[in-house]
This record gives C-alpha cells, sequence and structure tokens, in this order.
C-alpha cells in the first residue's frame, strides 16, 4: 500500500472516484459476517454530502468566508490546517478531517494555507491529479517536490511578510514542525507563529461536523501479543533509567494499544483508540474516556497496574507536571527532563513547560514496536496464508467470471468479492485499508479508490491492479498483485517483468547489520533505472502486528528519515516497486517481508549479515512474465516460491477445482 511522496508531477489522468470519508468499520465482528459485513461498513460509514463527491469540486466560498471573518475576529492574517489530528495520525477518524473540510480535497496528505484573499493546498505528487480535480478556484495548488514550488511552510512565511499573524491549531503540529515554522515566519518579518487552541475550521464546520468515535477498547489476547504488558512497561522504564529521565508521555495511538495490549476501533481500518498515557518510574496512566472500557478491559488494566483517568485530562495533567518541575528546578541541579516523542503536538510540549523540561526523542516504544517477537512473527507467517488463500480464490474467481463467463463486474463488485473472500478466514477482524481494485489507465493512479455508481468495470483486455490488505488477530497482512487476464502487451510484459526483477531483487539482498532502507531501496529500482524508467514512491514501510499497516520508524525509499534507522531482525516490511504509465495502466508488485539474521560464508568486521524472509503467498501474474528477461537464479528463486505458495496454500481449496486448477497453472515452473 502507497504511502510515499511522488518525486516528480504527473499529467493529467482521466478518472472519476466518488472521494468519501469514512468513519470506522466495525473490526470486532465476528468472523463469519460477510455480505452483512460489506452493506454495514456502506451503511455505516459515509459522509459524503461535507466533502467531495465524484472527485468533482465543492464550492468552498462559505467556508472561506465564514473562517476569515474569524480570522478577523481574532486579528490573525494567516491560518494553517494541517491534515493530522492531535496524534499525528497518518489516517484519522471524520471528525479530524478539517483540512479536506475547509478545502474539498480529500487525499491524505497535504496542508492547506488561508489568508484573508488567498488559499493554498500543498500536497505530494501522489496527489496531484486528484487535487486538481477537487480543488475549486479559491484554491491553488502548491505541488510539492516540483523545483521552484513553495513548500507550504515557504508560502506561508512569504504571506506573513510585514509583521502579519499566522495562527495553527498547536495540537495538530509536531513542535519540531511549529519551531521551524515559527523562525521561518520571522525571518520574513512574520510575528511568531501564534497558538490558537480553539480551532476555527470546528467552528465553521459546526453541528456537521461528524462527531468523535466512541468504540470500545478490548483486550488482545496473549497469545497473539507475546508479551505482556508488566514486561513491556519495565523495558520502557529501563529506557527512561537510561536517559536519566522521570516519564515519558505517550501521544501516538499505535504505541499506547499496542503498550496495553489493546486494541480499538476508532480510526478507520486501524484498531487504535483515542488516548495518551504517562509511564514514569512507577506509575502508568491511561487517558481514556472510560465508556470505552468493559469490565474485561478494567480489570486488565487494573491487573497491569494502569491507572485509568478521561482523555481530556492529558493537558491538566501535564501542565500540572511541568509546573512542578518548575517548582523544582534549582540553579544547582540539572532539571530531569520528561521525553515525549518527535510526533507528539506543539500543544504537549508547551503544556509540559517546554524546552526547559521537555526532551523530544524518536519514541523507544515506536522502536521496540518494530521489531516483532517470535509469536507475532509466526503470526504474520500464519495470516499471510489464510490471506493468500482468500486472494488466490478471489483471482481465480475473477478470471473465471471475465473469460469464461463474460460476465461484467466492476471494480467495486470486485473488492467486495475479495472481502466476503477474507471474512471467511479464521480470526479475520476487517480490512487493513480500503481496496485499490483498480483496471487500465485506473491503476496509473497510485491512490485510486473505486466508488459504486462512478467505478470502472473491470476490463479482461487491460491490466488490473489490486492492492489490499486486512486485519487479522495474529498479524496484518498488505498485498498488490497486478494481472492481465487477455493478451497483454509487449510493453505491459516488459514493465511488469522489471518490476518484478526489483522485487526479487529486494527479497534476496543479503546486508550487513546497520544497514539502513534508504540504502536497499536502489535494489528494487536497479532494472527499472537501466531502462531510464522509476516510480514515484517508496519502495517499503513497516507494518504492525493487528495494528497500523503502515508503521514507523523503518521504511524502504529515498526519505531522509529511512536512512536514520538500520534494518533489524524482527522488522516486518513491504517490497513493494511499481512503474505507472499516465492515462494507461500501472503495475505494482508487494510481498511483506521480514528482516532476519542469514549465514554468510564471512562476517568481515564480525557484523552479523541480514536478509529478508517473505510471508506473502500469492503468485506473480504468469502472462505478464517474459521468461527470456530472467536470469537462471531469479528463475529458480520463482520456482521454489511457486511451489511454497502450492504447498501451503492448496489445502484450503479441497472441493474447488476451479481455484485449484487456477492456482497449479499460475505455479508452474518456469524453465
Amino acid at each position: 500500500m502507497r504511502i510515499f511522496s511522488s518525486l516528480a508531477a504527473s499529467p493529467p489522468v482521466t478518472w472519476r472516484v466518488t472521494c468519501t470519508t469514512f468513519a470506522s468499520p466495525r473490526l470486532f465482528r465476528p468472523a463469519h459476517s460477510s455480505r452483512s459485513l460489506i452493506t454495514e461498513r456502506r451503511s455505516a460509514v459515509r459522509f459524503q454530502s461535507t466533502i467531495a463527491l465524484e472527485m468533482g469540486k465543492v464550492d468552498t466560498t462559505a467556508r472561506l468566508t465564514e473562517l476569515r471573518k474569524l480570522m478577523r475576529d481574532r486579528k490573525l492574517d494567516v491560518y494553517i490546517v494541517p491534515s493530522e489530528d492531535s496524534h499525528s495520525s497518518e489516517y484519522i477518524a471524520p471528525c479530524d478531517a478539517r483540512r479536506a473540510f475547509i478545502s474539498g480535497f480529500t487525499g491524505s496528505a497535504g496542508c492547506a494555507v488561508i489568508t484573508h484573499d488567498k488559499a493554498a493546498l500543498a500536497t505530494d505528487g501522489r496527489y496531484f491529479n486528484q487535487a486538481a480535480q477537487q480543488l475549486d478556484e479559491n484554491w491553488l495548488l502548491l505541488k510539492q517536490g516540483i523545483q521552484d514550488v513553495p513548500t507550504w511552510q515557504e508560502w506561508s512565511a512569504e504571506q506573513a511578510e510585514g509583521g502579519r499573524a499566522v495562527a495553527v491549531d498547536p495540537t495538530l503540529l509536531t513542535s519540531g514542525i511549529a519551531h521551524k515554522l515559527s523562525e521561518k515566519i520571522q525571518k520574513s518579518g512574520g510575528k511568531p507563529l501564534n497558538a490558537v487552541s480553539e480551532n476555527l475550521v470546528d467552528l465553521v464546520w459546526g453541528s456537521e461536523k461528524p462527531a468523535r468515535p466512541n468504540e470500545p477498547a478490548v483486550v488482545l489476547d496473549g497469545k497473539f501479543a507475546g508479551k505482556d504488558v508488566k514486561a513491556k512497561l519495565e523495558e520502557l522504564r529501563k529506557e527512561l533509567e537510561k536517559k536519566k529521565s522521570p516519564g515519558f508521555v505517550v501521544s501516538m495511538l499505535d504505541e499506547i494499544a499496542w503498550l496495553f495490549n489493546l486494541r480499538g476501533n476508532d480510526i478507520p481500518y486501524n484498531p487504535v483508540f483515542f488516548s495518551y498515557a504517562i509511564i514514569t518510574s512507577d506509575e502508568a496512566t491511561l487517558y481514556i474516556d472510560s465508556s470505552k472500557l468493559n469490565a474485561k478491559s478494567q480489570a486488565f488494566l487494573k491487573e497491569n497496574n494502569v491507572a485509568v483517568k478521561p482523555y481530556q485530562d492529558i493537558f491538566s495533567d501535564a501542565t500540572a507536571l511541568g509546573k512542578a518541575a518548575v517548582a523544582n528546578k534549582t540553579e544547582s541541579s540539572d532539571t530531569k527532563k520528561f521525553l515525549i516523542s518527535n510526533k507528539a503536538s506543539w500543544a504537549l510540549k508547551r503544556a509540559l513547560g517546554g524546552d526547559d523540561f521537555v526532551d523530544e526523542v524518536r519514541s523507544p516504544i515506536a522502536d521496540t514496536k518494530a521489531v516483532k517477537n517470535e509469536i507475532e512473527l509466526e503470526g504474520m507467517r500464519a495470516c499471510h496464508i489464510r490471506d493468500g488463500a482468500a486472494l488466490i480464490e478471489y483471482f481465480a474467481w475473477l478470471d473465471d467470471q471475465l473469460v469464461a463467463k463474460k460476465a461484467k463486474i466492476d471494480e467495486v463488485e470486485g473488492a467486495d468479492k475479495l472481502e466476503v473472500l477474507r471474512a471467511k478466514q479464521k480470526d479475520f477482524v476487517g480490512l487493513s485499508f480500503d481496496t485499490i481494485s483498480s483496471t487500465g489507465a485506473n491503476a496509473a493512479v497510485i491512490h485510486y479508490k473505486p466508488e459504486k455508481g462512478t467505478c470502472a468495470t473491470i476490463d479482461p483486455a487491460a491490466i488490473y491492479l489490486c492492492d489490499s490488505g486486512a486485519q487479522y488477530l495474529d498479524g496484518t497482512t498488505d498485498t498488490t498483485r497486478t494481472l492481465h487476464f487477455g493478451t497483454p502487451t509487449e510493453r505491459e510484459i516488459e514493465a511488469y517483468t522489471l518490476v518484478l526483477k526489483g522485487n526479487i531483487a529486494l527479497d534476496t539482498v543479503v546486508f550487513p547489520k546497520g544497514t539502513t532502507g534508504y540504502a536497499v531501496d536502489c535494489m528494487a529500482r536497479q532494472f527499472l533505472w537501466k531502462e531510464g524508467l522509476d516510480y514515484r514512491h517508496g519502495t517499503g514501510h513497516g507494518v504492525g502486528s493487528y495494528l497500523n499497516v503502515h508503521e514507523g520508524p523503518i521504511g524502504i525509499g529515498t526519505r531522509v528519515q529511512f536512512s536514520e534507522v538500520a534494518l533489524s531482525p524482527g522488522n516486518v516490511i513491504s517490497n513493494e516497486p511499481g512503474f505507472y504509465e499516465d492515462g494507461s495502466f500501472g503495475i505494482r508488485i508487494e510481498n511483506i517481508i521480514m528482516c532476519q539474521e542469514v549465514q554468510t560464508k564471512h562476517k568481515f568486521g564480525d557484523k552479523p549479515y541480514l536478509g529478508f524472509e517473505h510471508v506473502t503467498m500469492v503468485p506473480y501474474c504468469r502472462k505478464l512474465i517474459d521468461p527470456d528477461l530472467l536470469s537462471a537464479a531469479e528463475k529458480e528463486w520463482l520456482n521454489a516460491y511457486n511451489k511454497d505458495i502450492l504447498a501451503k496454500t492448496s489445502g484450503y481449496f479441497e472441493g474447488d477445482e476451479l481455484t485449484l486448477t487456477w492456482l497449479k497453472k499460475e505455479t508452474e515452473p518456469f524453465r
């Protein structure tokens, strides 16, 4: 699944999608519910009326007029509306979709900046096409990453020239970004960045704003978690002791869910719940609405010596901690600083007393969470076999429907069928993201999302790209396969095979301990590069264990942050090179791989050497592969992979001759 910024602009491509913001699909459901699951998801989650329909433009004039009135009343000249929520979540609940509401642009990444006579929306290359179609004439599109186009921070600073006041809700911006932005604004002649606690977009949104989700937070069984809460807290406290810190204030939702072995349903497809936590040397406090906790969850937390306080108390308690630190500070002693994540909000840091009393660090919880324990790794292996079986059954069914039966199936119907098949699998909870079911030119749109009534009918004579994943109690899946049900062109075959070669190269790479995802990214791109081709997204993202499908701090790509954290045994990450020809077709191949130590003949520098184990069990599209472009070693790898898929999944298709025949055909050895 794609999350990374594009490197360059793409020319426009014709496509129509109903862009909808969703409330959480219900994750806690019996695994046997199928068609009702989809009906429930659709009926419960849409709130289309206030955002954008069919990739059309929303008239934002009235919203901007009201916002500008509020700005004038507060003597503000520039107002910034980020995409994130108070927890720096990549995916957000509908109640936090402020940037989408004010601008009409519904992509997951971007920032809106509004002045009294201008409005700009900044986003990256994944969304240039979408933003161009959704933004009305009130908006200027800032294409991030394009030469001579200012960043949203630079544009904000330009608007602040002459002593103007720039403001933002401090809960929606990290402290680091806020600090750098304030410096930039002041260098341009503006006033220091203003922290305005009342969110002006919320005031404009008014009664139409969706309610904050209040889904339950439930206990994750130890047989899936692999490590108990007390052990996790003990490890965290050892880190605090090393850093001589009195405590850590936790704000990232997936970190809290992992730390306390709880799972929720407040954000679509991400099993997390709105909360904060404060961990000290002898106390652990979870800030959460008590209505989310049933008797079992309350007893579980009490058993693990975790106190519970109301969600909204976090800022008053943080302020009290900050005041206590000020009171205890003396000239003769070093101040012991609380720790917060470098993704924590500016508001949280301000409440704790600012730089003198707080240290921002890469979260020790994020680092530990990214290294899966043996139970989690085994769960990832197991759930990917079951998930692979569902995908194999889907692709066999789709092939039969389109080719043999000449059926008309649209992109949404295909995605719905796949969800039904996944729901049959053991320990299925829900999807891990919106399924990207795309045919022909739609496959070239990296973040395409089909909607019933406007989506395309799947064309058997065109490329079909399916990027999908699921949440299971024992793990999270994310798989992309690109198929063709007719006769592909030479161009499509060549592009697919080059992408496949990159996928294999990354899967088989061996590297010394200490190597980063930034360093190995070129392995996946090298064959495309030789032909003067590339793709405008990262190659891999971390994957949670029954948690967020996108998980930091690791990744494989050209982003600078991927050079900061080395890959380690236990990391679970995606391997997904691609190629996209706008207006024609798109190709992406994605497997989930797990970092592990490997045996080498030598160990230069006495360093361990690492490699990857793949867990995705779905065959590649045979008719899109040109065997003449594969080396003998690549064919050997491919044959071994196909043999493994057949052995691990064929037992799921007893009595299903259609699927078994398709699977055997797709996994035949290459000579």
